[in-house]
């Protein structure tokens, strides 16, 4: 299970994220999402710990907790839903133009 943490500060780190979070347990990972093109953070991440009572532990700790002058949302991540692939519309039943002739 993973912990969903928003709402962060953008000069936040993954190193600032496992600090925090160690206070509660063992971190074992921590994703700290970029913008493709500015390369910052997004304002959020996931982190991991080791077991499910020390993500509980985490959460109780830290939701509405203000770190870096931000009040954190933390709670459990939900499973990432999958998203249709390709383009939003088709381009041969545009119905909107009748029958042209050409």
């Amino acid at each position: 299970m993973s912990i969903y943490v928003g709402n962060l500060s953008y000069q936040v780190t993954e190193e600032d994220l496992k600090l925090a979070f160690a206070e509660y347990g063992t971190v074992n990972r921590v994703q700290l999402p970029t913008d493709r093109e500015t390369g910052r953070p997004r304002g959020f991440a996931f982190v991991e710990m080791q077991t499910e009572a020390q993500e509980t532990a985490a959460i109780e700790a830290l939701d509405g907790a203000e770190w870096m002058g931000r009040d954190l949302k933390v709670n459990k991540a939900k499973p990432r839903e999958e998203r249709p692939r390709g383009g939003g519309g088709s381009w041969g039943n545009n119905s909107r133009g009748g029958n042209r002739r050409y």
